[in-house]
């Protein structure tokens, strides 16, 4: 992955700038959106990298996943992303429904820090 990345919006789809680009994001914006990308990731749902992810089919099939367990995995993939030192995942809930309720602080290598909110993933 990249710290250099297309910019996502609210709605998780590319728009373009006026000026008809694709906008992009770079360093903490880029690298915190990677994180996000690979919480969302399941277990050999990429195609090439069978093995990244969250492996949620295998082990909560049918069950709400324990808030503990949850967080050391989104903590193991976040840690996986290049550019990330460290990470904190705070989850607060999870719902019958699977909404998860949460953010995950990074602390870049570069010394930045950047938050993801869960509730939107």
């Amino acid at each position: 992955m990249s710290d250099f990345t297309l910019r996502l919006e609210d709605d998780w789809d590319l728009h373009v700038t006026e000026s008809g680009n694709l906008p992009t994001d770079i360093k903490a914006q880029g690298i915190a959106q990677n994180v996000a990308n690979a919480i969302r990731l399941f277990t050999e749902d990429a195609y090439y990298f069978k093995n990244k992810g969250i492996p949620h089919f295998l082990i909560e099939l049918r069950k709400t996943p324990r808030l503990n367990v949850l967080r050391s995995r989104v903590r193991r993939v976040a840690l996986e992303v290049e550019g990330v030192k460290d990470a904190e995942v705070r989850l607060y809930s999870i719902d019958d429904s699977r909404n998860l309720n949460g953010i995950v602080l990074l602390t870049l290598t570069s010394g930045e820090i950047a938050t993801i909110n869960l509730a939107g993933l």
